[in-house]
């Protein structure tokens, strides 16, 4: 494999890695903003770092499999709409997983 192509490949890793993590604080940062303005007493002053952290990785770990995924589907042949799916899938899947062990302690106690 030259170097350009792999070059080609891990801006193509990074760009995807990106967007996930972007989608996933995205969507993290619309959940819990209510909860940033009255939070409860208990919890502590910075609560909110722990799932603006570990969903947007969550989301980058996803996407990076997804990478994968899209590239053995290129070597394979694999009916496209399969494997978009089962992308769009699993994505909703680390998202959720992302959520949980981010959020686990304050808003879902």
């Amino acid at each position: 494999m030259s170097a350009a192509v792999s070059s080609g490949r891990s801006s193509l890793l990074l760009k995807r890695v990106l967007i996930g993590a972007g989608v996933a604080l995205f969507l993290i940062t619309i959940f819990i903003m209510p909860s940033i303005l009255h939070p409860k007493p208990e919890w502590s002053k910075l609560w909110m770092l722990r799932p603006l952290l570990v969903v947007p990785v969550a989301g980058g770990l996803a996407a990076a499999i997804i990478h994968v995924l899209l590239d053995w589907q290129a070597k394979n042949n694999w009916p496209k709409f399969v494997v978009y799916l089962l992308c769009l899938v699993g994505y909703v899947i680390a998202l959720w997983m992302g959520t949980v062990a981010g959020l686990d302690g304050t808003l879902w106690d």
